[in-house]
């Protein structure tokens, strides 16, 4: 996010309300989603992290949006449009519908947690069509530049199967205990390297003085013996005869 929007101008949404239409109660012209991005808005309101999104006042929709499905994803799914009943109420819409016709987010994901299915939707000429996977397993959300798509693993201690980030490449983007994980490798990493130097150095210049009488006793002098090993006269006549 930090290279899209270096402004720090966009908002990050997990269960708060998406108000698109004015209503009394306010609840009632609301949605709700697990999770969603908004590009180009302040982060804060007034000073305040935001509680919801008022979309009506606002005017620029959410890129995507994320629901976890507990069900089977009929109601994640529902096309109902909004209506008059003939009593003169209102027949509350579908969030696809909503999502679709009235929000207008491009990019719309259904994750049924029970049974690991993932549906990616995206909006062209107005009506949502189902992504199709790409050759990784992903669905390309080509205005991040990144993919979405299901990964087996750990995390606050449950293993299962999550949504997560890849680069475009196919690069798993790593969350914030992973990153730190890798951080203390590459430390681990790079202080068996130091440490393999200076053994590797130490062993070396052992193995210099190891030759020094060696090579005095074929009748070399010390300073011929210091020029073949790198060595100063000082060094060769302290070793020899320490």
């Amino acid at each position: 996010m930090q290279e899209l929007h270096p402004d720090g101008q966009y908002a990050i949404g997990q269960d708060c309300g998406i108000y698109w239409r004015e209503t009394e109660p306010a609840e009632q012209g609301a949605e709700a989603p697990d999770w969603f991005y908004v590009p180009n808005v302040p982060p804060n309101i007034d000073g305040q992290v935001r509680r919801s999104y008022v979309l009506w006042r606002e005017h620029i929709a959410p890129l995507i949006a994320l629901e976890f499905a507990s069900g089977n994803g009929d109601e994640e799914r529902d096309r109902t449009p909004l209506s008059r009943t003939d009593e003169g109420g209102v027949t509350k819409p579908g969030k696809f519908w909503v999502y679709e016709r009235v929000m207008r987010i491009p990019y719309y994901g259904i994750y049924q947690v029970n049974n690991g299915r993932l549906e990616v939707y995206r909006l062209i000429d107005g009506y949502y069509q189902l992504l199709e996977l790409n050759q990784r397993g992903h669905f390309p959300i080509a205005p991040l530049g990144v993919e979405l798509g299901l990964w087996q693993g750990s995390y606050q201690n449950q293993t299962m199967l999550w949504l997560r980030w890849w680069d475009e490449e196919g690069n798993l983007l790593l969350i914030g205990d992973e990153r730190a994980e890798l951080e203390r490798l590459r430390g681990e990493q790079q202080r068996e390297r130091a440490e393999s130097a200076e053994q590797a150095r130490q062993a070396e210049f052992q193995a210099r003085r190891d030759a020094i009488p060696r090579l005095l006793g074929m009748g070399l002098s010390a300073e011929q013996v210091a020029e073949a090993l790198s060595l100063s006269v000082e060094e060769v006549s302290h070793n020899y005869h320490g």
